[in-house]
């Protein structure tokens, strides 16, 4: 079962991490987000959910503005060719639904660890860090040392990329 929104805030709770949660409307996509964000310090994320050929999970958190070239990506991160997964995975192994793609979903997969976790290096450069709590109508900030800090207590090393789409030499 996956866990609720209380139960992530117990999680971070007794890892000793403190957050900030704002309430807000249901968004579903990151342009949807713009105004919500233009009200909340930090850095604010886009969250992909990928499969690849091989069948690998990677949730990709970067910068909601940064342009990920998703036809080379397995060029950057060593993996097969990716597609978006679709929304059954993300349900079976993240526990939530699109729309609402987390890094903070990484609780429901403390076990299995199914899912490689990439980071943006832009996102790091930022202290504060907003992100859904398992649902759309919130958004929780976290210090960026206490969002590695809760990598670590699910079992998730992340890689860290620089993401950005790069220009075509050419």
């Amino acid at each position: 079962m996956a866990a609720s929104r209380q139960d992530l805030f117990d999680y971070f709770e007794n890892l000793g991490i403190e957050t900030k949660t704002h309430e807000h409307e249901a968004v579903f996509t990151v342009d949807e987000s713009y105004k919500i964000k233009a009200a909340l310090p930090g850095g604010h994320s886009k969250n992909l959910f990928l499969k690849d050929k091989k069948g690998n999970l990677m949730l990709v958190i970067c910068i909601n503005d940064t342009d990920v070239d998703l036809k080379s990506f397995h060029k950057k991160y060593d993996c097969g060719r990716v597609s978006f997964g679709n929304a059954d995975l993300l349900l079976e192994h993240l526990g939530v639904t699109p729309g609402s793609v987390t890094p903070f979903a990484l609780i429901n997969d403390r076990e299995v660890h199914a899912v490689q976790l990439v980071l943006d290096a832009n996102l790091m450069t930022h202290d504060l860090l907003n992100f859904h709590p398992l649902e759309n109508t919130a958004t929780t900030a976290i210090d960026k040392d206490d969002l590695l800090r809760f990598f670590e207590a699910t079992g998730h090393k992340p890689t860290i990329l620089k993401l950005e789409k790069e220009e075509d030499p050419s």
